[in-house]
């Protein structure tokens, strides 16, 4: 084995207790949402944006505050309403006066600068606003009066969003909806873990969580993501996969030519190509496998897709499409 595999199998045994130590961290006030708490550290780890989608009332706006603090990042919080402002995210030029009388320009930063953004509700803003988000999410820089601004690193974007059928909400652009890594559902918790949850959250004493990460160990775990190997076979089944969700595509199956508008692009293939290596890793296996592709495919493709409007009156769901897709790549892989 050469000195180069040495020292990555080294550094991915390394990291795998303080991952498994921040999973523990995370659950002591996320009680039966492992999934969820995955898939949102997965976002976190690949260095990528998480969109928590689920009705008020399940714990998203507590998972972010958790995440940042566990993973060590600086938070901050924006409360997304329909009379926000893109200035109210991103920040504003005011006009200072001086003690001599002289008036100059100054930069006044907005929450957007920061590591960890929760944008709490998002889809209760107005589409122009929800777009100023846009330049930050994909180049981590904002440009504002004609001067380029970086922002933190490392820097994510947690969202959290209603179900569109509420009253109050709008739309997110198909753009901004690209730029999230994952799409991350957030159902109704069983039975049982309801009264865990009643149980635990009602008394006097409160879970206590402290940093597991911090910001040079959390970009040294996103650079470790990047050289994780991944097969050839692994790389083939996310092309298929992809390129089966377009419904413009010769070899794309029937339910998604027939009822599928539009899918997704090369940037979900991206998205899974670093998903599949932080799920390994996070379950502390040294390679990714063809079943993190179908495990992670929801959530990489979900949001990235749009069934026409035939196929919704019909009561088709995405969910049920790329579950054939995900059906017809696991039987490619038992063949």
């Amino acid at each position: 084995m050469s000195d180069d595999a040495t020292e990555l199998l080294d550094a991915i045994r390394d990291v795998s207790p303080r991952l498994a130590a921040a999973r523990e961290m995370i659950g002591r006030r996320i009680i039966g949402q492992n999934q969820v708490v995955d898939l949102s550290m997965i976002a976190l780890l690949c260095g990528g944006h998480g969109l928590l989608v689920g009705v008020p009332g399940l714990a998203k706006t507590l998972l972010v505050e958790t995440l940042g603090v566990v993973m060590g990042l600086e938070s901050k919080r924006v409360q997304f309403t329909p009379d926000l402002m893109p200035s109210d995210i991103l920040g504003a030029e005011v006009l200072e006066t001086g003690q001599d009388g002289s008036r100059v320009f100054k930069f006044i930063e907005g929450p957007v600068f920061c590591q960890l953004l929760m944008a709490d509700e998002i889809n209760r803003a107005s589409p122009r606003t929800q777009s100023a988000l846009l330049q930050a999410m994909q180049e981590r820089e904002v440009s504002i009066a004609g001067e380029a601004r970086p922002l933190a690193r490392p820097f994510h974007v947690l969202a959290t969003q209603n179900p569109i059928e509420q009253e109050g909400t709008y739309p997110l652009p198909e753009a901004q909806l690209d730029r999230f890594l994952l799409q991350i559902d957030v159902d109704y918790p069983s039975r049982d873990v309801e009264r865990e949850i009643m149980l635990a959250t009602t008394g006097v004493d409160e879970a206590e969580i402290s940093a597991v990460f911090d910001t040079g160990s959390l970009l040294e775990t996103q650079r470790l993501i990047r050289r994780i190997p991944v097969g050839e076979a692994v790389v083939e089944r996310i092309l298929d996969l992809v390129r089966a969700a377009r419904p413009d595509q010769p070899d794309a199956p029937a339910i998604v030519r027939d009822n599928v508008s539009w899918g997704p692009g090369p940037r979900a293939a991206q998205a899974l190509m670093f998903a599949v290596r932080a799920r390994a890793l996070l379950d502390g296996r040294l390679v990714p496998t063809e079943e993190d592709v179908m495990a992670l495919a929801e959530p990489v493709l979900k949001h990235r897709m749009a069934l026409g409007f035939a196929a919704r009156a019909e009561g088709l769901t995405l969910p049920r499409v790329i579950g054939q897709l995900v059906d017809g790549l696991a039987a490619r892989v038992a063949a």
